[in-house]
């Protein structure tokens, strides 16, 4: 069942303390609101009783002195409700905004912390569905419930009494329709619930149709699938019509109903108190005043009614907002200090040690030496990262893992170890747990078994900021944001000059497209850079991963959407860079990872062997297979020898 198809209760007060709590900063708007709610309704009650004032002291006797003070006093009263009722409106609907903004900023950092298994579990259109619908249910809570219910409370109540004082027999032939309103409304609240759930379902399915279907529009009109999908949606879309139309009817018939019934309460105010007008028992004036006391008598009923499916809205929205809120963050830096740094250690990781020979992004000039064709000078020694600082050690312990049911293993009892300034390349057919590696490296996702270390330092005991600053991953299917080429490689680094940028640019041949654009460094770019092509996309990733200069290099992938000329420029670039970097690199393609240092072949979940290319080649195991299949059709690479077979 989805969350959407659970109503819960029409009021939970433990929902609503939670939910009066995001008031708390704002209490003093909400006490000026919740004044001028009352002045407001204070001022209504005295409106009938001047009328009475003036029929039974003035008209009634022909006299005319002093009327026009009442007069005045009447004008008075109808521009301070004026007054009061903006003031209530304009305080409660900024509140309203402001809680909402608050609401959904927490509800997206919370988000963002979560780690990639919940986002497994939970569909894209189902989270936007609480960021936009679901807050906003909230938003007319605050905006136009939690407060003014009670001057429609203090109102009803003031009503009563008041009608009660000027005369108790009347006022009992008033309350007389009153048991007539409980059944209408009843009536009302157990139709327009079970219409506000079923809307509630369709508008969801509409916002995860609209999501998985936008996003997949390509793949929509390659396959010619538009009328099918159009059909799908039509359907949901009727649906979702004919649910809000089946609760509009109830609408219609409620608010007439409740006019009806104040039309009735005033025609047995009529009937009885006019006859003991006649008979001298009541004034007029209090007659005309009884009837505009129920009047507004019976609006705020109508608006409790409404006022409660903003509340039922409010508390559906609730559960499901604080459900996900709620949902613990499994995976996050561990709670206790981190782990103390050696003497010699660098300010910035706590992993990183050794004299200082290169300052940041000085890499990237050796990178853009080598790309333009000049000698690289002060390229680093091999063993030594971006700063020079020896760091980047990493160990696999018996790494066993499952994405879902704990006998159903991606990664089984797989151990290795990368040593600093290594480059590591890791193949495999499909679905052996290359990228899993990479996932668990990263702590997007927690081991099940084993350990993951790096300079002999559990990732799990690892601040995540820091863990994942020391990484930069250049993935095959790359995410662009809105924004400009130059945004998408810095990512509001503001350590990232524009000279780095173009560098990095520069050092993986991105610079060539990127120059014959209109606005070069400053072009647009659209969502998910949808007017780039697939390989100018890799190539800026190539260029941001350059720019954050990171200690541990990881490519997945990285070169599959390149051509093969584009992919040669690359190589020669990546060359200088993983120099002295520890590098990680998952390909399909042998030919790029034929110059590792370490060649890693995974087969089911399992590491079935290690070492170099040549090495790996003349044992003719599962490498040799992969390489005969990749090459068979083909010829091998110039500077490849297959040792023969003795």
């Amino acid at each position: 069942m989805h969350e959407e198809e659970v109503l819960g209760k029409a009021y939970d007060a433990r929902l609503m303390r939670r939910l009066l709590g995001y008031l708390k900063p704002y209490w003093l708007q909400v006490v000026v609101a919740l004044g001028a709610i009352i002045g407001y309704s204070s001022l209504q009650l005295v409106q009938p009783y001047l009328m009475k004032i003036v029929i039974d002291d003035y008209i009634t006797v022909g006299s005319l002195d002093g009327l026009g003070r009442i007069a005045l006093l009447f004008l008075l009263i109808l521009l301070g409700s004026f007054g009061l009722e903006y003031v209530q409106t304009y305080v409660m609907q900024l509140t309203g905004q402001r809680v909402m903004s608050d609401l959904r900023a927490q509800i997206y950092q919370h988000l963002q912390r979560l780690d990639l298994r919940f986002y497994d579990r939970n569909p894209v259109g189902r989270l936007m569905t609480r960021v936009t619908t679901d807050v906003d249910a909230l938003n007319d809570l605050f905006a136009s419930g939690v407060v003014t219910v009670f001057g429609d409370v203090f109102t009803l109540a003031g009503i009563m009494i008041v009608l009660l004082v000027m005369d108790w027999r009347l006022a009992l032939v008033a309350f007389s329709v009153l048991p007539i309103i409980v059944l209408v409304t009843q009536w009302f609240r157990r139709h327009v619930r079970e219409w506000y759930r079923t809307v509630r379902i369709l508008i969801a399915r509409i916002n995860a149709f609209l999501q998985e279907n936008i996003t997949g529009m390509a793949t929509v009109q390659l396959f010619r699938r538009e009328a099918v999908n159009f059909g799908r949606f039509d359907e949901i879309d009727r649906e979702h019509r004919d649910a809000n139309i089946a609760s509009i009817f109830y609408y219609a018939v409620f608010y007439p109903a409740i006019e009806v019934v104040g039309a009735l309460a005033s025609a047995l105010i009529i009937w009885f108190g006019g006859g003991w007008v006649m008979r001298g028992a009541l004034t007029i004036g209090s007659l005309v005043a009884f009837l505009q006391y129920s009047q507004r008598f019976f609006r705020p009923i109508s608006d409790l009614s409404e006022k409660f499916n903003v509340l039922q809205a409010a508390m559906a929205s609730s559960e499901r907002i604080f459900k996900l809120l709620d949902t613990p963050v499994a995976i996050q830096s561990p709670a206790r200090h981190r782990p103390r740094r050696p003497a010699d250690a660098g300010p910035s990781t706590g992993l990183r040690a050794g004299p200082s020979t290169l300052r940041p992004f000085d890499r990237l000039r050796v990178v853009a030496s080598s790309v333009e064709g000049r000698e690289p000078q002060g390229r680093p020694e091999p063993g030594r990262g971006t700063t020079g600082l020896r760091a980047g050690r990493i160990v696999f312990d018996h790494v066993w893992f499952s994405y879902g049911a704990e006998s159903d293993h991606v990664l089984r009892d797989v151990s290795f170890t990368v040593e600093p300034g290594e480059r590591v390349g890791i193949v495999g057919a499909t679905g052996a747990g290359k990228t899993t590696l990479i996932n668990l490296l990263l702590r997007f996702y927690d081991v099940s078994q084993g350990r993951i270390a790096i300079d002999d330092v559990d990732v799990r005991e690892l601040d995540l900021e820091e863990l994942r600053g020391l990484f930069s991953l250049v993935l095959q299917d790359v995410h662009l944001f809105s924004g400009t080429i130059a945004s998408n490689i810095r990512l509001g680094n503001a350590g990232i000059s524009d000279e780095d940028i173009r560098r990095a640019a520069r050092a993986v041949h991105a610079d060539q497209f990127i120059e014959r654009m209109a606005q070069g460094y400053d072009s647009a770019v659209a969502e998910r850079g949808a007017t780039l092509s697939v390989g100018q996309k890799q190539l800026l990733s190539f260029a941001r991963a350059l720019a954050f200069d990171p200690r541990i290099l990881v490519l997945d992938e990285a070169t599959s959407s390149v051509d093969t000329e584009t992919e040669h420029l690359i190589r020669d670039a990546l060359h200088v860079l993983m120099a002295g970097r520890t590098s990680i690199a998952i390909a399909h393609r042998l030919s790029t990872i034929q110059d590792m240092d370490k060649i890693l072949v995974l087969h089911k979940g399992e590491l079935r062997e290690s070492g170099t290319h040549q090495r790996l080649l003349a044992a003719r195991g599962i490498y040799y297979r992969l390489y005969q299949l990749q090459y068979k059709d083909q010829e091998a690479p110039a500077d490849t020898v297959i040792p023969s077979v003795r």
